[in-house]
C-alpha cells in the first residue's frame, strides 16, 4: 500500500475506541470511557499504574490485531475523543453504591466481571448492570467483595455481632442501622464513633464494619493533617474510617460535619491559570478512639456513639480475621436481606431530630424487627448533649442562669447585658478567674450561643434573637412543657 494511502494511526485508534467504548462527560467536565456491556467507567485522562483507560485501549488494540501504537498517536486520538465527548449528555458516575431504575439500589462488588448486587423492593439479585443504568467509578480504594449468600435466615448478623465486642443490645442495633444506611446512595448517616476502654477492640470492630462494605482491603487510616488530603481520600472511596482519634480541632470537626451531610470544594486545576476542579462529597464516616475531648455541638448531632467492652477471651489476629473472611459472604447476604425488609417497613418520620433520614431508618428497623433502634438513637444523642455541656463552661453557666428564670417567661437582654450577667454568675462572690475561651464581647457570646442553641434546647432552655427599634437582644426562655422530643411517643 502506498504511503499516502495508509490510515493515520490516530484515526485507527479513534475508530476502534468509538466502536468498543462509550464516552461521556460528568458535571465537572471529566470525560469517562465505559467498555460496551461493562458497568465500569474510567476517566480517559487517568495515568494510574493499573486499570487506566489508556492501558485498556492499548491492550484491546493489540489483542484484536490492530497493532501496537506509540504514545503520540494515542494522545492525539484521546484528545479527539475527549473533544467529541464534551458534546454528549452529562452522566453520573458512582463509587460503591448507586441508585437504579424503579426504586432499586446497586452495590458494586468490585469484581472484574462487573457483577453487582441489585437491591429492589422485593429482594436482591446478583447481576451485571446495564451501562445506561449504572456507571461504576473504580479507584485503588475499591476493594472486591465476595458474592453474598442467599437465604441466610439472619445467621450472618449473629456471626457479625459475635465477632464484635459491642457493650449493649442498643449499640448493636445502631451499628446495624448504620450498615443499612451505608447501602443507601442518598441517605446521609451519622458517623459512628467506636469508643471504649483500652483493649476493647475498637480498631478491629471498625475494620470489620468497614470491610462489610469495602471488602477485605478496606482499612482504617490516620486523620490527615490537612483538609485537602482528607477530601482526596473521601472522594476516592465510599466509607472513610479514621482510627485512634484523640483530639478534634475546630477545622477537622467542621470538615467532618461536611463529609456526613455533604459539601463541595473548589480548587485551581493543576497547570492552568483559571480552570478549577470541583470535588463533591457526602460519604459514610467512621471513627475510633478512647476519647476525643470536647465535642462541638454541630458535630455531636452527626455522631453515633458505639461503645465496646473488653473481650473476656482473647484471640489471635490470624484466627479472628480468618473467621471473619469465611463468614463475610453470609454476613453480607444477611445484611442485604435485612435491608430489603427494613426498606419495605412502614414507619413515621421523626421530625424533631437533625438527622431525620437516619431517624426514619431507625424507625423502619424497629417496625421490621422490634429492636428499639430509634429510642437507642435518641438516648445516644442525649449522652452526646451531656458531653457537649460537660465540656463547655458557657453552656453550664447558661443552664445555671436559666434555672433561676420563671417558667414560660421570656427574658430579653442585649448581648452585652447577657454577657455581664453570665460572667458575674460564673465568677461569683469570690471572683473566680474566667476560663480560657470565655466570650470577651457580646458578639462573641451571641455566636457561641448560636452553636449551643440545639444543645440548650434539648435541656429545656430556648435561645432566640430579635431586634427592637433601638437595639438587638437575646431572649432566654425556660418553657413550662418539656422539649418537643421528650413528648414523642416511643416506637
Amino acid at each position: 500500500m502506498a504511503e499516502e494511502e495508509k490510515t493515520p494511526a490516530r484515526e485507527v485508534i479513534a475508530d476502534y475506541a468509538q466502536a468498543h467504548f462509550r464516552y461521556f462527560r460528568t458535571a465537572d467536565g471529566t470525560v469517562y470511557a465505559q467498555k460496551n456491556g461493562h458497568p465500569v467507567a474510567r476517566p480517559i485522562r487517568s495515568q494510574g499504574t493499573a486499570g487506566s483507560h489508556r492501558q485498556e485501549l492499548m491492550v484491546g488494540l493489540f489483542r484484536d490485531g490492530r497493532g501496537a501504537f506509540n504514545g503520540t498517536a494515542l494522545k492525539e486520538a484521546l484528545d479527539l475523543i475527549e473533544a467529541l465527548a464534551m458534546s454528549e449528555a452529562v452522566q453520573t458516575v458512582h463509587i460503591r453504591v448507586a441508585p437504579g431504575f424503579d426504586g432499586a439500589t446497586w452495590l458494586d462488588l468490585g469484581r472484574n466481571d462487573g457483577q453487582s448486587v441489585r437491591i429492589h423492593p422485593t429482594g436482591w439479585d446478583i447481576l451485571t448492570p446495564k451501562s445506561e443504568e449504572v456507571r461504576w467509578r473504580r479507584t485503588q480504594l475499591t476493594g472486591e467483595l465476595p458474592l453474598p449468600v442467599k437465604d441466610t435466615d439472619g445467621k450472618g448478623i449473629d456471626q457479625l455481632l459475635r465477632l464484635c465486642n459491642f457493650a449493649t443490645a442498643e449499640t448493636e442495633c445502631l451499628a446495624l442501622a448504620w450498615l443499612i444506611g451505608c447501602l443507601g446512595p442518598s441517605v446521609p448517616v451519622p458517623a459512628p464513633f467506636l469508643t471504649g476502654p483500652q483493649g476493647a477492640g475498637k480498631s478491629t470492630a471498625g475494620r470489620m464494619l468497614v470491610r462489610i462494605i469495602e471488602g477485605m482491603s478496606g482499612d482504617l487510616r490516620r486523620a490527615p493533617k490537612d483538609e485537602e488530603n482528607l477530601i482526596t481520600a473521601v472522594a476516592a472511596g465510599w466509607v472513610t474510617a479514621l482510627d485512634n482519634l484523640s483530639f478534634l480541632p475546630p477545622d477537622l470537626s467542621d470538615l467532618m460535619c461536611c463529609i456526613v451531610t455533604g459539601a463541595e470544594t473548589v480548587k485551581r486545576a493543576l497547570f492552568t491559570d483559571g480552570d478549577v476542579v470541583r470535588s463533591r462529597y457526602r460519604r459514610p464516616l467512621l471513627m475510633t478512639g478512647i476519647d476525643v475531648g470536647v465535642i462541638r455541638p454541630d458535630l455531636a448531632e452527626r455522631l453515633l456513639p458505639l461503645r465496646l467492652e473488653r473481650p473476656r477471651i482473647r484471640r489471635t489476629e490470624a484466627e479472628l480475621w480468618a473467621e471473619f473472611e469465611q463468614v463475610l459472604p453470609t454476613v453480607l447476604g444477611s445484611l442485604l436481606d435485612l435491608t430489603v425488609k427494613v426498606r419495605a417497613a412502614d414507619a413515621d418520620i421523626p421530625t424533631d431530630l437533625r438527622m431525620a433520614d437516619f431517624a426514619h431508618l431507625c424507625a423502619q428497623l424497629d417496625a421490621a424487627t422490634g429492636l428499639g433502634a430509634l429510642n437507642a438513637y435518641r438516648s445516644s444523642l442525649d449522652d452526646l448533649n451531656d458531653d457537649v455541656i460537660e465540656g463547655d463552661l458557657l453552656a453550664q453557666t447558661v443552664l445555671k442562669h436559666a434555672a433561676g428564670l420563671d417558667t414560660g417567661v421570656a427574658v430579653r437582654m442585649t448581648s452585652a447585658e447577657c454577657l455581664h450577667a453570665l460572667t458575674q454568675l460564673y465568677t461569683g462572690e469570690d471572683y473566680h478567674p474566667l476560663p480560657k475561651g470565655w466570650p470577651t464581647t457580646g458578639k462573641v457570646l451571641s455566636d457561641r450561643l448560636k452553636r449551643l442553641q440545639p444543645t440548650l434546647a434539648a435541656r429545656g432552655v430556648l435561645v432566640d434573637w430579635g431586634r427592637t427599634k433601638s437595639a438587638r437582644y437575646i431572649e432566654l426562655t425556660r418553657p413550662a412543657a418539656p422539649p418537643p422530643h421528650q413528648q414523642q411517643p416511643a416506637f
